[in-house]
């Protein structure tokens, strides 16, 4: 298993899991370790930063969904953080994008969610969907 690829760090007191530039078959079990050791870390939601990343495979996405379905069960989310527009299409394409937040900036995703309780004014959309709808 090769974690020393995916390393794992606390960022104001959040646990954010660093990817490398490519994510395929050969290291998906070390984004799995690394996944595990951040769910582990007492807070059900953390960030996975894939701002390096520039390929990833289905073996790589197996790895976030199975994240995704733990911290869920767990009443959190992972929060992705994606500049590689080759990484975002395959994330739009198998719908990932609407199973987990995807953020620009990781100070972005580090950013407390604005609560879905409170009342918005006329107009504004969740700051996970754009105005058109999921997905758009």
């Amino acid at each position: 298993m090769h974690d020393v690829m995916f390393p794992f760090e606390t960022i104001s007191g959040m646990p954010v899991v660093i990817t490398p530039e490519e994510i395929d078959i050969t290291n998906a079990d070390g984004l799995r370790g690394a996944l595990l050791r951040a769910a582990v870390q007492g807070r059900r939601t953390y960030v996975v930063d894939m701002t390096r990343t520039r390929f990833c495979d289905s073996a790589g996405i197996h790895a976030l969904l199975g994240a995704h379905r733990r911290a869920r069960t767990e009443g959190g989310e992972i929060r992705l953080v994606v500049t590689g527009p080759a990484v975002r299409r395959i994330l739009a394409i198998m719908a990932i994008d609407r199973l987990m937040p995807v953020f620009d900036r990781l100070d972005e995703a580090l950013a407390p969610p604005a609560r879905s309780d409170l009342p918005q004014p006329a107009g504004a959309c969740s700051s996970r969907w754009n105005a058109a709808g999921p997905g758009s």
